[in-house]
């Protein structure tokens, strides 16, 4: 049984996490603390199935870099933070040295956000802020409900763009573009609609 008032180092969270509500899926730890988070609609699903298509395609031909999904990321030791942000992308040190790891104390170049839920939509500018802080270059939060994303790099204001701009991956990810818009769009087997033809 877990007692959630009790402090958790990352190790513990680890160890419970699968007990919690939605087998931790949605859930973080702060300081100790545990911190549960809404779980999103199917749009959160939708971007993270574009954005992991738009990264294979960079990271083939670019030959660099690699991105992880859901990876745990601790940020602070003693008391442990550890956050899940729904992408993020490192471009130093061995292929896939991240990939197998459920958390990790590694700095990521790029870190993804998806605001896709009212509660992450709230805290959005602190976390940004935060893995910038822990040494992010730079820091894509994508917001469903508005189709938007907003990019911060630090020492630089964020910028929003819409869906009938470009996401571009300078200066961490050179050669990286993606238009806003397709990040929202539902696959064809979703919507029942074929394919285009070469």
């Amino acid at each position: 049984m877990i007692n959630t008032t009790d402090r958790l180092s990352a190790d513990e969270f680890l160890n419970c996490r699968y007990d919690l509500p939605d087998a931790g899926q949605w859930s973080e730890l702060e300081r100790g603390v545990l911190v549960h988070f809404q779980p999103p609609d199917l749009d959160h699903g939708t971007v993270v199935l574009n954005l992991s298509k738009a990264f294979a395609e960079y990271t083939q031909s670019a030959n660099r870099g690699y991105a992880c999904f859901e990876l745990g990321l601790q940020l602070e030791h003693l008391p442990d933070t550890v956050c899940f942000p729904a992408a993020c992308y490192f471009d130093g040190g061995p292929l896939f040295a991240e990939s197998d790891r459920q958390i990790t104390s590694s700095v990521p170049a790029l870190i993804v956000e998806l605001a896709s839920t009212a509660d992450r939509l709230r805290l959005q500018p602190h976390r940004a802020e935060r893995f910038l802080h822990w040494g992010v270059r730079t820091v894509w939060t994508i917001i469903p409900r508005e189709e938007t994303v907003i990019t911060r790099q630090r020492d630089q204001a964020p910028q929003t763009l819409f869906p009938s701009e470009c996401l571009i991956g300078e200066p961490v990810l050179p050669g990286f573009r993606i238009p806003v818009s397709r990040l929202f769009e539902e696959p064809a087997w979703w919507t029942g609609k074929p394919r285009p033809r070469n």
